[in-house]
């Protein structure tokens, strides 16, 4: 079996969702249509959005329901994308906090999908 390499977000608006993410991710969606945009991260994980009005099979799920992590390399950089994207006008539904698992915080898209930043703890 291949690992997953694919992350599929369903959004109200791709195009409006697609400049979001151009913003955040400092990168130009490789496609993008009024129904759906395709980012090709470095990471090699493409990160489609694709139109909740649109996509077949119909989906019930919205945003909230699911996370996008983005882990760095300590909490000095957890506390700088978090001044980063406080700036940009991201809500903020967690701050900087310690977890069991690391230094962390949550910020929502437009469409209110989980954003997580986070800078795991030494093992």
């Amino acid at each position: 079996m291949a690992d997953p390499n694919f992350v599929i977000l369903y959004v109200d608006n791709p195009l409006r969702s697609a400049d979001f993410y151009t913003d955040l991710l400092g990168k130009k969606p490789v496609e993008a249509s009024p129904t759906f945009a395709m980012f090709a991260l470095d990471s090699g994980v493409m990160l489609g959005l694709w139109s909740r009005h649109t996509v077949e099979p119909q989906a019930s799920a919205t945003g909230g329901d699911g996370e996008i992590a983005f882990s760095v390399a300590s909490n000095e950089v957890v506390n700088a994308v978090h001044g980063d994207w406080s700036k940009r006008g991201l809500v903020m539904a967690q701050a900087p906090t310690d977890m069991d698992f690391g230094y962390t915080f949550v910020a929502l898209d437009p469409d209110d999908h989980r954003l997580r930043v986070f800078a795991p703890f030494a093992l």
